[in-house]
């Protein structure tokens, strides 16, 4: 029994010592990613050809120097809609084909740029959305200076939806959002990995240490505060209307994020919880549902429209504030705080809560 006490206290020790190493090791790792994903040049052609656009070659010198390079993609029967696409982490511009697709299919053009650190942009690292913010703003001066954009949008990504939440805080030019898989700072989603997409509370707990030591190293590596890469913060910061989704089955960074952005949003939100979708994964998930969701968003965003307008005999179009659940069946209900039964954003469907509050793992 003593035998056992003294290795279960040995355990305690030890592990957080060895997490503190390993995350002390890795940290500065984590601003130069590796480029993992290919370059998926075929599979961008098969898409040109299906859809009818044309792409260009699209480069932009960063505030600090570096290149950032990209396509912009024109839409056949383009409406002078464009939408920015932000890819994830350790990938490149290809990683976004299959939302670029249906955008180009519907009128929408869209950019497609390798993020910092990325593809074939330059860079000496990424840095999650501190420097990337502003590498948007370079994109966005560049493309209104070379195309007449009636509306511009952001879609991105995990890493990609990050950044653009935190684009769009700095760039009035975006009118709004649609976020995958963000996470709600740099801090907290550094606690799932600490907890080896098990679980958060080890990332808080035994395996803090881990988490500390990353960040710590991340700061000295990086020349910036991971408490600032917080796309919580960007959303309070400026209000503009946003979509975020996310699965209910993503262990890499889960539901609870995207339920924090959406409570600190200060502008017009929805959030779409994705039943049985893992990271990145809503699109192939429920590709019919995904397609309405975003185009019927955009489509009222680039109106200014909060809302459906009611059918003919049920009066006049009303206005959602707060919207507080999915009206379909993959999606489900969430609790927010202060939410009741009132419209939901960009949706003809009202919805009442149930009142017990939901949890997010």
């Amino acid at each position: 029994m003593r035998r056992a006490s003294y290795t279960a206290i040995a355990l305690l020790v030890l592990v957080p010592v060895g997490a503190g190493l390993i995350g002390r090791a890795i940290g500065p790792t984590l601003v130069h990613p590796m480029r993992l994903n290919p370059d998926r040049s075929e599979q961008a052609e098969e898409m040109l050809r299906r859809t009818g656009a044309s792409k260009e070659d699209f480069s932009v010198r960063a505030s600090d120097g570096a290149m950032l390079r990209g396509w912009k993609i024109r839409a056949a029967n383009a409406t002078g809609d464009w939408v920015l696409l932000f890819h994830g982490i350790s990938d490149n511009r290809t990683g976004v084909l299959g939302p670029a697709e249906i955008l180009l299919r519907h009128g929408y053009s869209v950019v497609m740029m390798d993020a910092r650190a990325h593809g074939k942009s330059g860079g000496d690292m990424a840095t999650y959305g501190w420097k990337e913010r502003y590498d948007t703003v370079g994109v966005t001066n560049a493309l209104f200076g070379t195309e007449h954009v009636r509306h511009l949008h952001a879609l991105g990504i995990s890493m990609g939806a990050s950044i653009a939440l935190q684009s769009a805080a700095v760039n009035p030019r975006i009118e709004s959002v649609i976020a995958e898989d963000p996470f709600a700072d740099l801090r907290e989603v550094s606690y799932d990995y600490a907890g080896l997409h098990l679980s958060p509370w080890l990332g808080k707990t035994l395996f803090r240490p881990a988490s500390i030591l990353a960040m710590r190293e991340i700061k000295k590596a990086g020349g910036f505060s991971p408490d600032e890469v917080s796309p919580v913060k960007a959303v309070a910061a400026r209000s503009f209307p946003v979509l975020l989704i996310c699965g209910t089955a993503d262990h890499t960074i889960p539901c609870r994020h995207a339920l924090r952005i959406f409570q600190a949003a200060s502008g017009p939100k929805d959030l779409w919880v994705v039943e049985g979708a893992e990271h990145a994964s809503a699109l192939g998930r429920a590709p019919g549902e995904y397609e309405e969701r975003v185009l019927h968003f955009l489509s009222a965003a680039g109106t200014g429209v909060r809302g459906r307008k009611q059918k003919s005999g049920e009066g006049e179009a009303w206005q959602a504030v707060v919207p507080c659940s999915s009206r379909r069946s993959s999606a489900r209900s969430v609790a927010v705080p202060g939410c009741a039964c009132r419209p939901v954003l960009f949706s003809s469907a009202r919805s009442c809560l149930d009142p017990s509050p939901a949890t997010f793992l």
